[in-house]
């Protein structure tokens, strides 16, 4: 009943919407992208058979035609194309269309959940030196908390093909609801055999606030995202998060909170704390300079085994040069300490980050 209702009501929002909309001429087409590389020197506790130093980098290509019909109604497709990986494997994390209009957006394809595109988790965003999405703990070598590549809701990073209802922005809130009928399924793929996949009938809902006050500014969101487990014995997914950062003048702070407790864990599972990551930081902007620092504490199951307890703190500081329009450098240092089944093994890494965005 839940996601027929999500259906129901994107298909009669693009109805009621659409009207007579005849399209103009032609499609303008945006280019976009970004691409980053990174060298890392890590030094590891437990570091045998293992190097020091370690590069890593990843190109996205972004395109996104667009047109607009007399009756106002916009619409269009984009598609992210990424050169990332383990490999040389090319690959797409976004291939969607929408409509945009006075009834809202409805974006239909393939496209991460609500939280891991519009969820405030703090200031230090990817890019900035000190964010605990910039790719740090890849360079770890090890099992680590699966909350700590999951600080917003657990599974909204999943790009399994979901439709997409926003609200218009009121007053500075934007609603939200998703529905995916299974997990990780994508793009041509149809498979409505049961049993197969971690969940079915995934449906993520919140919304996001941001406004100013004076020279105060307010970002703030909260998502809540559940769905059926797949596989028989295992816990259904239930999760959380909050998140919000405050600016003032050049300096901003903020932080996020993440709970979803025993989701995916085999039925019965013990010893192994609930699933939950939070994550505190600041920032300093003076010219082209961005002074940054955060910490992270991801508790949980681990990420490789699934079987055995963990938990990591991650402490981080750093700079970021804007070197010129849509170039960055920045330099980073950061303390990890992780422990799995009892065993801790700590890591410090220094890394660099350059960074282009056309």
């Amino acid at each position: 009943m839940k996601r027929s209702l999500v259906i129901g009501c994107a298909a009669l929002a693009l109805a009621a919407g659409c009207g007579t909309a005849s399209a103009q001429s032609k499609f303008d087409v945006v280019i976009g992208g970004d691409a980053y590389f990174q060298g890392a020197y890590v030094d590891q506790d437990r570091d045998q058979g293992l190097r020091k130093t370690e590069f890593a980098n990843r190109y996205r290509l972004v395109i996104t035609p667009t047109a607009k019909a007399d009756n106002g109604l916009e619409y269009g497709g984009r598609i992210r194309i990424r050169a990332a990986g383990t490999n040389t494997t090319v690959s797409e994390d976004r291939a969607f269309m929408f409509v945009n209009g006075g009834f809202g957006t409805i974006q239909a394809g393939v496209i991460n959940g609500l939280s891991d595109e519009y969820g405030v988790f703090g200031p230090n965003v990817e890019g900035i030196a000190g964010g605990p999405d910039n790719n740090t703990v890849s360079f770890y070598s090890g099992a680590l908390p699966y909350t700590l590549a999951s600080f917003r809701a657990l599974e909204s990073g999943d790009i399994g093909t979901k439709i997409v209802y926003l609200s218009p922005i009121f007053a500075g809130f934007q609603a939200g609801v998703s529905y995916t009928p299974q997990y990780n399924n994508v793009n041509q793929s149809v498979n409505r055999v049961k049993g197969n996949t971690l969940y079915r009938d995934i449906v993520e809902a919140g919304g996001i606030y941001k406004n100013t006050f004076g020279a105060v500014s307010l970002e703030a969101s909260a998502f809540y995202q559940f769905a059926k487990a797949d596989i028989p014995r295992t816990e259904d997914l239930s999760s959380v998060h909050v998140g919000a950062t405050v600016g003032f003048g050049a300096i901003k702070v903020g932080g996020s909170y993440a709970f979803s407790g025993d989701s995916g864990y085999a039925t019965g599972t013990r010893g192994v704390d609930d699933q939950q990551v939070w994550t505190v930081g600041a920032n300093y902007t003076t010219g082209p300079l961005i002074l940054a620092a955060n910490y992270t504490n991801a508790q949980g199951i681990d990420n490789t085994i699934f079987s055995v307890n963990s938990e990591a703190e991650l402490w981080q500081a750093g700079v970021t040069y804007t070197v010129a329009p849509g170039l960055t450098a920045g330099l980073e240092y950061n303390f990890l300490e992780n422990k799995v089944a009892g065993v801790r093994d700590d890591a410090h890494i220094i890394m660099v980050d350059t960074r282009l965005a056309f």
